[in-house]
């Protein structure tokens, strides 16, 4: 259950997903937990030790409900489902049909459109219904070269699994595990594994992953700010089922008209080790480690990490060289990269220090530094980034 992020959706908290055709439900929101299960007794390293890694997930058929309340200032719409400003703001469902990590579909429904990934073993296809585009993925055929290369793809939600393979990086002397009381997860028991972090300076408060007691299998992650009483993200199984998907769920022809983009992942893993691709952002740096990691990156790149950018299908730029980015569904409804980004800064106040000056935002969940045409962000305080400040390496 692999999907590779672009290099300019690294800054974002959070990110990525597995999944497949399901019916909109905008208001669906994860149900509370119910009566606490019986499950034998398990510490946090046995629990630990139990997830299961993407080779060994039982084949599944599901519905995945994934919400975000970071405290951001209310973000105009793009139109584009796997867009940043999407991504960080409300509720999004999903459909999961996976059989192992070469056969499997994911879908991201839209009330008049549908994004869709399509592994049928030998090609991934990326479908996307507002666009009527297709790009087909080939993968090269020495066993060697198909193992390093992996599609860019758009990010769209997280599933569970990938959600918890993200957070159990930073488990290590910079965490606090332990374990919470049994919950039942879309019907099915689970165990409840709680990390938080050791340092007062991330502005995390614990994440809780339920991993499911038969299977090993992260049904639920959510994420708290420090002192909240509701995860600030959250995405879980809202129904399961542990049964192999039907082989036409992840089988695929282009429909007629449609536009197609045929990609050799083999030069694909050549740029990826070489060059950047066309079109990606022109640099990345972190400072700090684990909990308290901060991504910098130059400031002409933020619009990019909410799907506007220049020369990308649906977007132009206008005679004062503001890009314009249409909504999906074509509508000639469009929103210019400084709307987005006077929307993004509307709560932000100028600061100074040795470090120099700039703007801050700060969420309950995340702080953003934008000084000297850099970007500084993460889940942290403000002094944590103030000392990134030109000290970033890539």
């Amino acid at each position: 259950m692999r999907v590779k992020l672009s290099r300019r959706a690294r800054w974002a908290v959070p990110g990525t997903a597995i999944a497949a055709t399901a019916a909109a439900v905008a208001v669906l929101q994860i149900p509370a937990a119910q009566a606490s299960p019986n499950l034998p007794n398990r510490t946090p390293a046995q629990l630990l030790a139990s997830i299961s890694t993407d080779a060994k997930v039982a084949p599944m058929t599901g519905t995945v409900v994934e919400t975000a309340s970071l405290g951001l200032p209310q973000l105009p719409q793009t139109g584009n489902a796997t867009s940043m400003t999407s991504l960080l703001t409300g509720s999004h469902t999903m459909k999961v049909y996976y059989q192992d990590s070469t056969h499997y579909r994911l879908s991201i429904p839209e009330p008049a459109s549908e994004t869709d990934v399509i592994a049928d073993g030998a090609k991934v296809w990326l479908w996307e219904s507002a666009s009527d585009s297709v790009t087909e993925f080939v993968k090269p055929s020495d066993s060697a070269s198909a193992k390093q290369a992996t599609p860019r793809l758009p990010q769209p939600p997280l599933t569970p699994q990938q959600a918890a393979n993200q957070v159990l990086a930073a488990v290590g002397k910079t965490t606090l595990v332990s374990v919470q009381a049994n919950v039942m997860v879309a019907g099915e028991p689970a165990y409840q594994l709680v990390l938080a972090p050791k340092d007062s300076r991330s502005l995390v408060g614990k994440v809780v992953i339920a991993i499911d007691g038969k299977y090993g299998v992260p049904l639920r992650v959510q994420l708290y700010a420090k002192g909240a009483s509701s995860p600030a993200f959250q995405v879980g199984y809202t129904a399961l089922q542990w049964v192999a998907p039907a082989p036409a769920n992840y089988s695929f022809t282009p429909p007629p008209g449609a536009s197609v983009d045929v990609v050799n992942l083999k030069d694909e893993a050549k740029s990826a080790s070489g060059t950047a691709p066309a079109g990606s952002t022109s640099g990345f740096g972190s400072y700090g480690k684990s909990w308290l990691t901060v991504v910098a990156f130059p400031q002409k790149d933020l619009m990019q990490g909410f799907g506007t950018t220049s020369g990308s299908s649906g977007s132009a730029s206008s005679s004062t060289g503001q890009q314009n980015v249409a909504s999906a569904d074509n509508n000639g409804v469009s929103v210019s990269s400084q709307e987005l980004l006077s929307a993004l800064l509307g709560s932000a106040k100028p600061v100074h220090g040795s470090w120099g000056s700039g703007t801050l935002v700060t969420t309950s969940l995340v702080s953003m530094l934008m000084t000297g045409g850099e970007v500084y962000i993460g889940a942290v305080q403000p002094d944590v980034l103030y000392a990134a400040v030109g000290h970033t390496t890539s």
